[in-house]
């Protein structure tokens, strides 16, 4: 998937009629966790990363 996929992808998500983010937001959004993400260390990264991901298996169900 292409970054620019991943975004869209996410900005059709969060954009509802209760939160209306626009496309624009959401990608800025990712865009600053992304940089928040690259100023980690290799351990810190991988255990947030796990950490948010067992976080998103449990809202799937």
């Amino acid at each position: 998937m292409k970054l620019s996929d991943f975004y869209n992808e996410v900005s059709t998500r969060v954009d509802t009629d209760k939160t209306a983010i626009n496309a624009a937001v959401t990608k800025r959004v990712l865009s600053e966790a992304f940089l928040v993400l690259a100023a980690m260390d290799a351990a810190e990264l991988s255990d947030t990363i796990s950490k948010g991901l067992a976080t998103a298996k449990k809202k799937m169900g």
